[in-house]
């Protein structure tokens, strides 16, 4: 029988790197980070479609003789994936923009601090939606998927897959992207601090969830909102 998480249906339109025929590397800093938002609103939505359904990204479609499940749409759900995977790579490719973006609007607000004595403007509010920390990391279990990742107690996480500050909703979407991920890798963005007391640094990581780990949960890290 053919692979059952195969998609052999269409899963729907992809942007391939554009926007509305414009390729990510033309949009501004605004175009993308509401390219990121729109994409964050479609994969919430493909995760529900999964949730009511009771599945996730890994559960079996099979019965145990190998035939589809007639309890579950799984057309429906094999769409729902291919749709996710195909998203999260266009999401990753459009934070690598967004990051670009904020590097080089910051260098230009500081060439134009030193070239005029008017002061520094305040930064716009797209930089601290992307950056500003909502949870901290308050302890993590040896051998876990999170001391795999790289994850440290006091580290303060950024984002979270595609949860940030803007949308966390006192951490419960930090376990629906968990559970959603069970198996595949998330992109988790912390600030960690300095030992020598200057600036945070930020870190990038993969953190993923896995079950028989040795532990509870999983990811094996205690996480509280700030």
């Amino acid at each position: 029988m053919d692979d059952i998480h195969a998609p052999t249906v269409a899963s729907g339109p992809t942007s391939n790197g554009y926007s509305n025929g414009v390729p990510k590397e033309q949009l501004s800093l605004q175009e993308l980070i509401a390219e990121k938002d729109r994409v964050e609103t479609e994969l919430k939505a493909l995760g529900q479609v999964l949730d009511s359904h009771g599945v996730n990204m890994n559960t079996g479609l099979t019965t145990f003789d190998g035939f589809p499940r007639a309890d579950i749409d799984v057309p429906q759900i094999r769409t729902t994936r291919a749709r996710i995977i195909r998203l999260k790579n266009d999401y990753k490719e459009l934070m690598t923009h967004i990051e670009k973006g904020l590097h080089e609007h910051y260098a230009r607000q500081q060439e134009s601090n030193a070239s005029t004595t008017q002061p520094l403007a305040a930064p716009s509010s797209a930089p601290a939606a992307l950056e500003a920390p909502f949870a901290k990391v308050n302890s993590v279990v040896a051998n876990s998927p999170a001391e795999t990742a790289g994850l440290r107690v006091g580290d303060t996480i950024t984002k979270f897959g595609w949860v940030d500050w803007t949308n966390h909703d006192k951490l419960a979407r930090l376990t629906q992207v968990v559970s959603q991920n069970e198996g595949l890798p998330i992109t988790v963005k912390v600030l960690r601090p300095s030992e020598g007391g200057g600036p945070s640094e930020t870190v990038h990581t993969q953190l993923t969830p896995r079950r028989n780990w040795g532990g509870r949960g999983m990811l094996g890290c205690h996480l509280l909102p700030l």
